[in-house]
């Protein structure tokens, strides 16, 4: 029995199984395409987090800087820093209150601030609670909505003491 005569005693049976080995190939990709969807979401959250826990952090950092000049300036060391919910950004030399504003950020500088820039979801709140004359307590809010909708937040928390 040759080839050809082989080939025409199985009529269809090749297209059964190319049509089986196509639908295997298609759920395969399918299932590729759709974790790498996943996946690009995913990444998407996690740089959000990322940005939002390092902003909050940030807002500790601005109080830091502010009793760190105060100190170099023989100042009392929290001269500037009260009790309050406010608001500021990293060049912020004094804190403003608290109004709800969204950060902005500049692409050209890479900075979030509040004066330049493309509006973000991210809103930070920095509040000061005052423990005692030697000490106060700084906490950093910073919450956001990602494209799908989302509600994140993140805090940062940090104690200040007059050491001198």
């Amino acid at each position: 029995m040759n080839f050809f005569s082989y080939l025409r005693d199985r009529k269809g049976q090749m297209m059964v199984e190319a049509t089986i080995a196509i639908t295997i190939a298609i759920i395969g990709l399918l299932g590729i395409f759709s974790l790498t969807s996943s996946s690009l979401g995913e990444t998407q959250i996690v740089t959000s987090q990322y940005v939002g826990s390092n902003l909050a952090s940030e807002g500790i950092e601005i109080v830091k800087n502010m009793i760190d000049k105060n100190v170099l300036q023989n100042q009392p060391w929290n001269i500037g820093i009260t009790a309050g919910d406010y608001e500021g950004d990293y060049s912020a030399t004094a804190l403003s209150p608290f109004t709800g504003s969204p950060l902005l950020f500049d692409p050209v500088t890479g900075f979030y601030q509040y004066t330049t820039g493309n509006t973000t979801s991210y809103i930070r709140k920095i509040t000061i609670d005052t423990i005692s004359a030697d000490e106060i307590k700084v906490t950093s809010y910073v919450s956001w909505t990602t494209r799908g909708g989302g509600a994140f937040n993140v805090d940062a928390e940090d104690y200040f003491y007059n050491w001198r």
